[in-house]
């Protein structure tokens, strides 16, 4: 891929919730001071703890972002793939990093660094009012997963998780998706649980029809009947 242009750039930054609080002219003006990186399968993006300074788009590819427990267990938090963004706190706090991402595929992603972001903050604070109002409804979410975890049960939380990683951008026109790669180690790691539960959830779903397990995929065959497990009535 040639260096995408601003316009291709400010297209996939857009999704960020910081690209979210500016208007047009700063969003145009951030794209064109971001830059372009390049990554093989199996390298490191970034470590936890690393100095944070940037924020990244996925242009081309896909990545897994992942912590270690106290106990050294690796537990991955999400697979990103192309058009998602990740690293927006570092940029903002130019504090550590909190998760380790790695290239899963061949990867070409756009960098916004934080002293870009600065300059456009410093020059109209109403931004900056509009970036608070959006981390806060982004603590608020991250208050009903720990929620979740706390108080549902199994099969409501991994259902919660699947129809979480498989719904479109906001905006987007897309259909949800239907397909993931996640293995069950991963997806029980998101709900805070075991891989021999999650299995045993999901073969009682294909059994009734809601999902299918196929070489290596988890196929959602039956997306209303999945929202009923994850509000029961």
């Amino acid at each position: 891929m040639n260096d995408l242009e601003n316009v291709g750039k400010e297209k996939l930054l857009s999704r960020s919730l910081i690209f979210q609080a500016l208007d047009e002219e700063n969003r145009r003006e951030l794209a064109s001071f971001a830059h372009i990186k390049r990554y093989s399968a199996g390298d490191i993006i970034f470590n936890a703890e690393a100095p944070g300074q940037s924020m990244v788009a996925i242009a081309e590819g896909s990545v897994r972002v992942s912590v270690l427990t106290p106990s050294a267990r690796e537990v991955t938090l999400s697979e990103l793939s192309t058009g998602d963004v990740f690293g927006e706190i570092a940029l903002l706090d130019g504090g550590e990093r909190s998760a380790t991402v790695k290239a899963l595929t061949n990867c070409t992603l756009v960098v916004v660094e934080r002293r870009s972001l600065l300059e456009v903050l410093q020059r109209d604070p109403k931004l900056s009012i509009r970036l608070i109002e959006l981390l806060c409804q982004r603590v608020r979410r991250s208050d009903e997963r720990m929620m979740e975890i706390a108080f549902l049960d199994l099969p409501s939380r991994l259902a919660k998780a699947l129809l979480r990683v498989t719904v479109s951008a906001p905006g987007s026109a897309e259909k949800p998706l239907t397909k993931l790669s996640l293995s069950q180690s991963e997806i029980a790691s998101m709900i805070g649980n075991t891989r021999e539960n999650v299995n045993r959830c999901l073969r009682k779903w294909q059994r009734a029809g809601l999902i299918e397990l196929k070489d290596g995929w988890l196929i959602i065959c039956n997306r209303p009947q999945l929202e009923l497990v994850a509000d029961p009535a």
